[in-house]
């Protein structure tokens, strides 16, 4: 068949050009997704800490709210409950780059290729994405928290790294070097600089980035009982998941959000937002944010005020 013939089947002059769209508004940033909610997941924690809930796992999803196509907790980041009762597993594979997961309570072990973590309440671990993750309960209920980074993925179809050709690599960071690492912290002096008493979570693998996988950032936050979390606002979003907080409360955007033990919730990028304590306990949070996407294009955005 000629060229001719070819072109006179299909013309692709008209077949590419149909495709084509011409915008020409004055201002080109006119154009804008629905806008990131402040959001608190209760009813998520609700099911995630009923006895009667059976092993699996509960997503944080507001693709509703984001006109999302895919399950997205914000636009880069989805979350959810890793519910395995006592003595049964749970099989995940996330078409993500790398998955985090915080223990909220219980003892078991997770298995990933030939990596295994034995975890127990308090310890964080990461594997790479992509492959088949087993998650076993030891004798009691376990609770974990999970994210990854499935809707930045899906927003360009991309796929998941095949197993051994993944950036990240399974990383474990127990409670009690945790809690070691923040005796330092804790002994700190305030400074101007101080954003917070926190400890991030990061990889040789990403070095010398503080990232925990490439677009992620995750730490460990607190604040000790009457003291204020300056204000402060960044270029990334944050989900917050309250480990201990009793008498503890956000302002995001000029309003009040009370926070409640073992419920998420979304600060939306850009947004001014202060946390507080009036409880008696220090208070102790799980914070995961997209930030490291932002570090890498040079876009952070963080000030105070």
């Amino acid at each position: 068949m000629t060229a001719t013939a070819i072109r006179a089947e299909v013309d692709p002059e008209t077949l590419y050009t149909r495709r084509a769209r011409y915008l020409t508004n004055e201002n080109g940033f006119a154009f804008s997704w629905p806008a990131v909610p402040v959001r608190q997941f209760l009813a998520e924690r609700d099911r995630a800490f009923d006895t009667a809930t059976p092993t699996g796992l509960i997503a944080l999803d507001i693709c509703a709210d984001l006109s999302t196509k895919y399950p997205a907790t914000t636009p880069t980041l989805l979350c959810r409950y890793v519910k395995i009762r006592a003595a049964e597993q749970l099989r995940t594979a996330f078409a993500a780059s790398g998955e985090i997961y915080c223990v909220m309570s219980g003892r078991g072990e997770s298995r990933n290729g030939n990596d295994v973590i034995d975890w127990s309440s308090g310890d964080v671990f990461c594997f790479p994405g992509g492959g088949e993750t087993v998650h076993r309960a030891g004798s009691a209920n376990s609770l974990l928290f999970a994210v990854t980074n499935e809707p930045l993925l899906a927003f360009e179809c991309l796929r998941a790294p095949l197993p051994g050709q993944a950036f990240v690599e399974t990383t474990y960071w127990p409670a009690a070097e945790i809690e070691r690492q923040f005796q330092e912290v804790w002994s700190r002096p305030v400074s101007a600089n101080t954003t917070g008493n926190s400890v991030q979570f990061s990889t040789t693998a990403l070095a010398p980035s503080s990232n925990t996988i490439p677009t992620i950032n995750t730490a460990i936050n607190t604040l000790e009982p009457g003291c204020d979390q300056r204000p402060h606002r960044h270029n990334g979003a944050a989900v917050t998941l309250a480990i201990e907080g009793e008498g503890i409360h956000s302002m995001i955007d000029g309003k009040r959000v009370d926070w409640s033990t073992g419920a998420a919730q979304i600060t939306p990028a850009t947004l001014l937002h202060s946390h507080h304590s009036t409880g008696t306990q220090r208070m102790r949070s799980f914070v995961i944010q997209d930030e490291g996407l932002h570090h890498y294009t040079r876009t952070p955005g963080f000030s105070f005020g």
